[in-house]
């Protein structure tokens, strides 16, 4: 009893809880970083102006928040030390499903498992009595079309004489519709243990709360 009673606490927290989602994403970081940087001011590169649409000054909004979370500091006037870009990209990925419906009937005589003769026209035996010439093994199916989305973001540091000191593209796959309902976790993989260990790969996960 005490064991149902625990169990029946847990799903009602979960409930009460919500739900979670788990958003993996494959990072990517290179970086030249110094190993002393005392100088943290930043501005962000002016995007072309057909990508400065507001969508894009709100994922900039996300690259700030994450900045700042790491001492770096937006510069309203003056020289900065450093220079911020961004971009991203979501392409629809239409894949074809196929699914079972059920068995396949053919026509016996069209597939030849009719009545067999043999030379001359003599009867060569006909098909078992347990064996249904009208069924297939294989099963008919049904073609369907499911979308994921493929997102990609990168975010490039520079020093105000353009070299180089950190590249991060972050890639995602899943199929959810909503690009403003996953960049916020994109946003934060880019940054996650920065600046990260350089040329490598990571798998990095994150929740986010439903409901």
């Amino acid at each position: 009893m005490k064991r149902l009673i625990a169990v029946t606490m847990a799903l009602s927290a979960l409930l009460l809880g919500g739900c979670a989602t788990t958003i993996r994403s494959d990072v990517t970081t290179f970086h030249q970083w110094p190993a002393q940087i005392e100088d943290k001011s930043y501005v962000f590169e002016t995007p072309p102006s057909f990508d400065n649409t507001l969508e894009y000054q709100s994922y900039q909004n996300l690259v700030r928040g994450q900045l700042a979370q790491l001492g770096f500091r937006e510069a309203n006037m003056g020289t900065p030390a450093l220079k911020v870009a961004m971009r991203f990209t979501t392409t629809d990925v239409p894949v074809r499903v196929l699914e079972p419906v059920g068995p396949m009937f053919r026509d016996p005589y069209w597939y030849g498992f009719g009545p067999r003769f043999g030379p001359r026209g003599r009867f060569a035996g006909r098909y078992s009595p347990f064996y249904d010439p009208f069924w297939s093994p294989f099963p008919a199916y049904q073609v369907s079309i499911e979308h994921q989305y493929r997102r990609e973001l990168q975010v490039s540091i520079k020093d105000r004489g353009d070299k180089r000191l950190f590249d991060v593209t972050v890639h995602n796959m899943s199929g959810e519709l909503s690009t403003p309902e996953v960049m916020p976790a994109l946003v934060h993989s880019a940054f996650a243990g920065f600046p990260g260990p350089s040329g490598t790969v990571r798998r990095v996960a994150l929740q986010r709360k439903d409901g």
